[in-house]
């Protein structure tokens, strides 16, 4: 979450989620420099980009969700096969191309690709989704999961058929 106009929490590096506590969430500038005795998480660099691009986010969640790491590493990024693909802030969910992970280069790719989306898959690797809350970038994270899903039974049935520009357009 952004703490500051310099600063965030974020969790961090080598924590499980069984084993997290308040106490662990390290307060981490958006240059990646930290006190305290635990890391900030490897992937610093994606929440602070986004920070630093898009000042309406507050909160920044990255998973690995298992729909979406699949589209990921199938390397296919959602297209408007339903109409709230539009809730994540456009026509479709971009796949940023791979880049390795911890690496600012991946950061700069999620960062750039967050500013006109609130979601994104990252190839071969997961999401990550932003909001001006941290409610709102969870709900963000989940809402991609499940289009995810369901684009993923789509295409085992078939080919989906696409909205057209106009369609998403009356959705908006």
């Amino acid at each position: 979450a952004r703490l500051s106009e310099s600063s965030m929490l974020i969790t961090p590096t080598g924590c499980s989620a069984e084993s997290l506590r308040p106490s662990h969430i390290v307060e981490t500038s958006l240059t990646g420099e930290s006190s305290g005795k635990l890391r900030p998480s490897s992937e610093w660099a994606m929440h602070a980009e986004v920070y630093q691009r898009v000042p309406g986010a507050k909160a920044v969640v990255h998973t690995h969700a298992d729909h979406a790491t699949a589209l990921a590493c199938l390397r296919k990024p959602i297209p408007a096969f339903h109409y709230m693909v539009r809730a994540l802030g456009g026509d479709d969910v971009p796949l940023i191309d791979y880049l390795p992970f911890g690496t600012r280069e991946l950061g700069r790719a999620a960062g750039a690709a967050l500013e006109a989306r609130s979601a994104c898959l990252l190839a071969n690797h997961g999401t990550l989704a932003r909001g001006g809350t941290l409610k709102a970038a969870f709900d963000a994270t989940v809402l991609l999961e499940t289009l995810s899903r369901q684009y993923l039974l789509a295409l085992a049935a078939g080919k989906p058929v696409l909205l057209g520009a106009a369609e998403m357009a009356d959705v908006a």
